[in-house]
């Protein structure tokens, strides 16, 4: 997971000056992996590094640091022996504190790694370090989080994949609500009746042109849902997802509507291997067929599929990172 500093940004100008607790080495079992990150400030906070006494120490530690403790602390915790949790693994926790100063001066040394020291003993950069993070960067693969000799290096990028939801119905709705907060997707949400994009949740981009339009301008592994209300426009939108590049397509309906799919799109002239990679029905059937059910279905089909790994990766300026 990458350092966030349009999330960090935002919660400084909400709540003044925040401390960011980060997970960065995890050794054995743990409750969320290196990487992983919470923010806390004065009676508040976001996110979570797995719960448990883990966070409910580390959250202390940030307070205190808030009420005017050191700017950076390193901790290093055995879970089971010293917090008595039964995961039994060994963690390393990194705690800072930032301010709107300390935001605005973020070093940009690297447009897509976050370095610096955060242990005030520690010695200058290791040669070998800032090789190793001079050949990440600008690569097509983010650097894992890294300490070394009390020097944190982040990633301010990760690979996500676009997922394309064409109908803002029920399903469409809480597809994209569950999707939302999963840092691995980029959700957009496509329906042309008025008033279907009015809520979207945080995150989620809404295209409100003719069914076609968010399939037009889809990148090309990208992960389609077709879910509209008439079975003419799935057709349509089925039959033009063949003629182009994606990842995953999937379409919600019955074995019945599907077979009567099929039958039709191989009379649009589609081989039976290419219909065939399109997924319907969409979910898991045991689940039922309450809207957030279906949608937690088709979520956890999203969650588990593994296409052929892709270039394609999502990197922010430094300029949208700040907005």
């Amino acid at each position: 997971m990458p350092f966030d500093r349009a999330a960090l940004a935002q919660a400084v100008a909400a709540h003044g000056t925040v401390a960011r607790i980060v997970l960065v080495q995890v050794k054995g079992s743990a409750p969320r992996p290196a990487g992983t990150s919470m923010l806390v400030w004065a009676g508040g906070a976001s996110g979570t590094i797995g719960g448990g006494q883990l966070e409910l120490q580390s959250m202390r530690d940030a307070a205190a640091m808030l009420a005017g403790g050191p700017r950076s602390k390193l901790t290093r915790a055995a879970l089971g022996p010293a917090m008595n949790q039964c995961c039994g693994g060994a963690v390393t926790v990194v705690t800072e504190r930032f301010d709107a100063a300390t935001v605005e001066a973020l070093p940009d040394t690297y447009p897509d790694i976050y370095l610096r020291a955060v242990d005030p003993a520690a010695p200058s950069l290791a040669d070998s370090f800032r090789a190793k993070i001079d050949r990440a960067s600008g690569g097509t693969t983010p650097l894992a989080i890294t300490l070394h000799g009390g020097w944190l290096a982040e990633p301010l990028w990760q690979p996500s994949r676009q997922v394309v939801i064409h109908g803002a119905g029920h399903v469409g709705s809480a597809l994209a609500r569950i999707l939302a907060p999963l840092p691995q997707f980029r959700v957009t949400l496509a329906d042309p009746r008025p008033g279907y994009l009015d809520d979207l949740p945080e995150g989620v981009s809404g295209v409100d042109g003719p069914w076609r339009a968010a399939l037009h301008s889809a990148e090309d592994d990208a992960a389609h849902f077709i879910m509209t209300p008439a079975h003419d426009d799935d057709l349509d939108l089925c039959h033009r997802l063949l003629q182009r590049d994606f990842a995953f397509g999937g379409l919600i309906g019955s074995d019945t509507k599907w077979a009567r799919f099929r039958s039709r799109l191989a009379a649009l002239g589609h081989a039976p291997e290419q219909i065939a990679r399109i997924t319907c029905p969409i979910g898991a059937r045991q689940f039922g067929k309450h809207p957030q059910a279906i949608a937690l279905g088709v979520a956890t089909q999203l969650l588990q599929f593994e296409p052929a790994r892709t270039n394609k990766q999502v990197r922010l300026t430094q300029k949208e990172r700040c907005a």
